[in-house]
């Protein structure tokens, strides 16, 4: 070694000894003063440059050793080490042209080989980066790091047991390797075989403790898992370890999200984004808190930049879309609408799949959307094995799903259904993931089951254990793919026999779904392939309580700030259900049924002040749109008696709400589409015997709404004869409805106990004085 003295001669050897026993200083104290002697001197320019690059200057680097190979341009070495610090400036192109001179000056170079993959693999050139490594391997077999980021490129190229195996080459030729751990345990989390992902990264932080990003990969497993506060703290050691960690920040945001601490959601996002101004993804995340919150504007604002910085980010196109709708922000419609459209039909990963539904998107796009949304979030997950079968059962015992067993439209409907069931022959249990709440609904819900089991701290794969291990035949999920669904359960396979109802008006898109309960009305023969369950066909489709209040008294117009004299069209739909072709036809109404108004529900500002612009447009005095605020249930039904006509949305027709203003007395105008959401209202009509007030043309809709609104006459025998019926026909008798769905499911547990494949079930009629 040479001593550091004035009088010693630098030393090129002793310089790089110093380098390799980590003193950079004196290294580069050395490098320099053999440049003094000799400016020309290539090995100590391109050593100044490896030392610039191992303390993050980058620049410096990439300038020094391209010196040195324009002065020897033979060095294989040289062009390694300048693509290495073109990777970490992220000039990934340049990087990949200096490993292959690297690799042509050197054909046996294992470790150019190696670089060169990892440089393919942020290009996204996954099938070549995967040559590259196998070169590397083939050249050095026992290369481990090559091994593990292998495994990376096949996991991105979804080959997970390849990628799983190539891992587990790693971990064995470097038993201590803790990078290699943690990459398994990413491949697990995406396979969700969530305990073996825990064991990965348990075994990383096991060999290095100060391993963030395996902290937050674990949080990550944690949060499947519904293990919050685990989450949680992992997140937080992460963010420990390294406090400018914006993806733990994130990541810990989604837990925060899925606790409902939505202030601390935002202020976790707003984190990650402070840290890294570029996060496309948290601002994403940040968006749907938002969203939560009902901010929509805001929600708007975090969509749109993170589409900025990254336009195929996965679902945003139709999040976004879906939240514009909810503001009745109309710009740009037609092309966003055409834009998502053929981006579903590619198999993009577009929308999740509710947002499609109120968008005139045809029935194919629907069921791609539904595709690739349960293939990306919910693949079939095979861990728990087989179900064995049992044997043929005296009583069918049957699991009710959902998130919404409390005061919600879903309960509202289905409750009496719950109370109806023949507990002679069937067994009820409901699996509930929605809040612990304390209302009548909830008690009456709680009453009408033999077992009601609390699962929300239960991961998915715990609960289809748990309603295996209770001998559920029957799995019924109530929610689909609505707010706080657990689709994921039914991935494992909770029962033998598992379908949709109510909560999601269309297909599911997953292989594990049999079947999916509908009419005749709601999915013709002819349109059964745009649904991947077969489909289970009553006389009628939604289910209600005749239990319930029927109002007596109408509010006052007063009351509901409406004019004293003139017709009152009304809808309570959801305002992302209003498209501008429905709003188009409604102005429309209005300016031929003089002194009317529309008496809409929204709680949204903007909202209001878009579509009384809108309106405005039209050529419709903005005031003539009148708007409710939300009302407790009894008032609510009491607002109804209050209008004249409900006037339905189109492609999603209005559920519950028209099920409300039939029981109120209030008819209901739709206009029929070919999707499941867009026959909806017109199913109820049909079970109500109503069939006059259901269009299938768009002039037909507004003629009909306006001949009623000027033929009192006319108007006040549809009221009538929906006063008479409304007791009588089948959409409100809910004895009967359950003894329809109660013959399905006894068809289907024989079916399924006579070892006969899923098919179309169509269960006729019992009670012939109902038929219209």
């Amino acid at each position: 070694m040479v001593a550091q003295g004035s009088s010693a001669l630098p030393n090129l050897q002793n310089a790089i000894a110093l380098h390799q026993q980590g003193q950079l200083g004196q290294a580069e104290a050395i490098y320099r003063q053999l440049l003094e002697i000799d400016p020309a001197n290539a090995d100590a320019l391109h050593l100044l440059g490896v030392i610039a690059h191992q303390t993050s200057n980058h620049k410096n680097a990439v300038d020094m050793i391209s010196h040195a190979i324009r002065i020897n341009p033979q060095v294989s070495i040289y062009y390694s080490n300048l693509g290495n610090a073109l990777q970490e400036l992220k000039q990934f192109d340049a990087a990949v042209a200096s490993f292959n001179k690297a690799i042509a000056l050197k054909p046996d170079f294992a470790q150019a080989y190696y670089n060169l993959g990892n440089s393919l693999q942020e290009l996204k050139q996954f099938d070549v980066a995967l040559v590259s490594y196998d070169k590397a391997i083939e050249l050095k077999p026992d290369y481990s790091e090559a091994y593990s980021n292998r495994g990376n490129t096949l996991q991105e190229l979804k080959q997970f047991d390849a990628a799983v195996a190539s891992f587990n080459k790693a971990i064995a030729l470097k038993p201590d390797f803790a990078q290699a751990y943690s990459n398994r345990g990413n491949v697990m989390l995406e396979l969700k075989q969530f305990d073996a992902a825990v064991a990965s990264f348990d075994k990383a932080i096991a060999l290095k403790p100060d391993y963030s990003e395996a902290y937050s990969n674990r949080g990550n497993v944690m949060l499947e898992l519904k293990q919050f506060d685990a989450a949680v703290d992992s997140f937080d050691k992460a963010i420990a370890l390294k406090p400018d960690y914006s993806e733990a920040y994130s990541n810990r945001g989604n837990v925060m999200l899925e606790l409902k601490q939505f202030d601390a959601a935002v202020a976790s996002f707003d984190k990650a984004i402070a840290l890294k101004p570029d996060f496309a993804q948290a601002y994403s995340n940040r968006g749907n808190t938002l969203q939560e919150l009902k901010q929509f504007d805001a929600a708007l604002v975090s969509y749109d930049k993170a589409i900025e910085l990254k336009p195929d980010t996965d679902y945003l196109l139709g999040i976004r879309l879906h939240i514009k709708m909810h503001l009745c922000d109309w710009q740009n419609f037609e092309r966003n609408v055409s834009e998502l459209s053929l981006k579903i039909q590619s198999h993009f990963k577009a929308s999740s799949c509710l947002p499609v539904l109120a968008l005139p998107i045809g029935l194919t796009e629907q069921r791609q959307a539904a595709e690739t949304w349960s293939t990306d979030k919910y693949p079939y997950n095979p861990s728990l094995g087989l179900i064995l079968k049992s044997v043929s059962k005296s009583k069918i015992r049957i699991g009710y799903f959902s998130a919404d067993f409390h005061t919600h439209p879903v309960s509202f409907l289905s409750v009496g259904l719950f109370e109806h069931h023949d507990k002679s022959k069937f067994e009820l249990i409901a699996f509930s993931f929605g809040p612990e709440t304390k209302d009548e609904i909830r008690s009456r819900i709680k009453n009408a089951f033999d077992k009601f089991i609390d699962v929300r701290k239960k991961s998915d794969k715990e609960v289809a254990a748990l309603s295996r291990e209770l001998g559920v035949d029957i799995a019924i999920d109530l929610g689909g793919y609505t707010e706080n669904c657990r689709t994921g359960i039914f991935s494992f396979r909770a029962a033998p026999i598992q379908l949709s109802y109510l909560g999601y008006l269309g297909t599911m898109g997953a292989e594990y779904y049999d079947y999916l309960i509908a009419d005749s009305t709601l999915i013709p023969q002819e349109y059964q392939s745009f649904y991947s369950e077969k489909i289970v066909y009553l006389p009628s489709y939604q289910v209600n309580d005749n239990k319930q209040n029927i109002p007596q008294v109408a509010l006052s117009r007063e009351e509901l700030n409406l004019p004293n004299d003139g017709f009152v069209f009304c809808c309570f739909n959801a305002n992302y259900k209003i498209t501008p072709s429905t709003f188009n036809g409604w102005m429309r109404i209005l300016n031929a049924v003089q002194g009317s108004v529309l008496l809409l529900y929204t709680d949204i500002s903007t909202a209001v002040k878009n579509l009384k612009m809108e309106a405005e447009k039209r050529g419709v005095d903005p005031e003539r749109l009148i708007f409710g605020e939300r009302l407790i249930r009894t008032q609510y039904l009491a607002r109804c008696i209050s209008a004249d006509l409900f006037l339905d949305t189109l492609p999603y027709n209005a559920g519950a709400t028209a099920s409300d203003a039939l029981w109120a007395g209030l008819p209901v105008l739709t206009c029929m589409g070919d999707s499941f959401a867009s026959r909806y209202a017109a199913s109820m009509l049909f079970a109500i015997g109503l069939p006059e007030l259901v269009t299938e043309t768009q002039a037909e809709y507004e003629a009909l709404a306006i001949e009623l609104a000027t033929n009192p006459i006319k108007l006040k025998s549809i009221k009538d004869k929906l006063e008479n019926n409304r007791l009588t026909t089948p959409l409100f008798d809910t004895a009967l409805f359950t003894k329809h769905i109660e013959t399905a499911y006894s068809k289907m547990y024989e079916q399924y106990q006579d070892d006969l494949p899923s098919d179309h079930i169509y269960i006729h009629d019992v009670d012939t004085k109902h038929k219209t």
